[in-house]
């Protein structure tokens, strides 16, 4: 990840001095209930937790020594012996580095999507209030892009809330798969290490207990984990395609927030461009490219290699804070709106009534015509306002078969706006309950 897209409390997370704290929390844990079992001396336990409890740790230190040891942990320890002393001996009795590794990351991804559902429930509170305050504003339905029968701005945003409610429950799934400990030693049998340790630790950390670690986390919690950060990106995405099309100069049914002083274009003074939107949809992008590794990932060989590690160095703190930063961009989004019923209107009337189609081709097949010949009347006529001949409901009145089968009053009454809006007070009893 990169600045730019950061925000300090997600990238805290993944930070050199966080990553340390939380190994030197995971190997004092141990040492705790290693000490309560008789492995080490009570008073080891106590001088690390005295130690390595408010340590800053060295990361340029800790980078010298690897670069001997060529072993993360390895330096790691051995700085936490130049910090705590002597009885720094007995961290890591009959543990392997996946315990600390594994443990580690499935803290920070925990943590991680603690910060994303609170950056949903951010997006969730925006969409609800303007859903609410655009119920019944009409707008155009489209369907391959082309204009189909009227809904509402309301029902639109309904529509993304309740899937943001879904990806909500999917980040809590995922939260709950990911947040596993392993302590269980090389090839992970407990040979050197008393299953009651992995037991406090994972209690002391707010974890659950891996049933099976083969010295590591199965990979497929972690691939699960980005597939759902993934489709929550998508949710972005597809919410940030709707804004930058109803954004074209063409259609300008709603439009990002544009603020004194800020410039649409280096060389087009006249520009407002939609970049928070097209910004959201190249940040989905990036966290979804990571699925794809994260499944690769699964298959290690036999009980362990490290094919996944260097991969989740990079996918992990990337796709997490990418898509922390993409929903709180959102969110403000949908916050500061700038919605132009007017032009929905306008839109909406654009073809002279051709989005009342339907209604007119099922009110003929009530006068005893056939679906097929209502179908073809209705076609035509609607074929001439696509070529901007007239009007829709003139061409209706003026035709023969039509008026053969229904009178100008009969005709006028369907084409009524509010018709296609009788059932949107079910529809958000559905999505927001008795806040509806």
């Amino acid at each position: 990840m990169i600045p730019r897209y950061s925000r300090p409390e997600a990238a805290a997370i993944w930070s050199p001095q966080t990553r340390y704290q939380i190994w030197f929390e995971i190997e004092a844990h141990a040492a705790d209930k290693m000490a309560e079992l008789g492995v080490i001396p009570a008073q080891a336990a106590k001088a690390i937790w005295d130690g390595g409890r408010d340590a800053v740790w060295d990361s340029d230190r800790i980078d010298e020594i690897e670069r001997t040891t060529k072993h993360d942990v390895i330096a790691f320890l051995t700085h936490v012996a130049e910090i705590v002393g002597p009885e720094a001996r007995f961290l890591h009795q009959g543990m392997t580095s996946s315990d600390v590794l594994d443990t580690c990351l499935a803290v920070q991804m925990a943590r991680a999507t603690d910060l994303l559902l609170e950056d949903v429930d951010l997006v969730l509170a925006a969409l609800k209030r303007r859903a609410l305050e655009h119920r019944l504003t009409p707008c155009t339905g489209r369907s391959h892009g082309i204009h189909a029968e009227p809904t509402t701005f309301g029902l639109k945003l309904a529509g993304h809330y309740a899937e943001f409610q879904r990806a909500r429950k999917r980040l809590e799934t995922a939260r709950e798969e990911i947040a596993t400990c392993a302590i269980s030693g090389a090839v992970g049998t407990f040979a050197n290490v008393d299953p009651r340790v992995e037991e406090h630790v994972a209690a002391q950390m707010g974890l659950a207990v891996e049933p099976v670690s083969t010295q590591v986390i199965p990979r497929d919690r972690h691939a699960a984990w980005f597939a759902a950060l993934a489709v929550v990106a998508s949710s972005i995405e597809r919410l940030a395609v709707e804004i930058r099309h109803l954004q074209r100069t063409e259609v300008l049914e709603a439009e990002e927030p544009f603020d004194p002083g800020q410039k649409g274009s280096s060389a087009m003074p006249h520009k407002r461009n939609p970049i928070l939107t097209e910004n959201l949809t190249g940040l989905a992008r990036l966290v979804r490219s990571a699925v794809v590794p994260a499944l690769e990932n699964v298959a290690l060989w036999h009980e362990r290699d490290i094919s996944h590690s260097s991969v989740e160095r990079g996918i992990g703190p990337d796709a997490a804070i990418h898509l922390d930063f993409a929903l709180r961009r959102l969110a403000g989004v949908i916050e500061r709106l700038v919605i132009y019923p007017e032009n929905m209107l306008k839109n909406l009337d654009r073809l002279g009534g051709l989005v009342h189609s339907q209604r007119v081709m099922l009110a003929l097949t009530q006068k005893d015509v056939s679906r097929e010949e209502a179908y073809a009347a209705v076609q035509s006529n609607a074929m001439k306002v696509w070529r901007g001949e007239g009007r829709f409901i003139d061409f209706l009145k003026a035709d023969p078969f039509v008026s053969a089968n229904m009178s100008d009053a009969e005709l006028e009454a369907l084409f009524d706006n509010g018709y296609h809006f009788k059932h949107v007070d079910t529809i958000f009893a559905r999505v927001f309950g008795a806040d509806a």
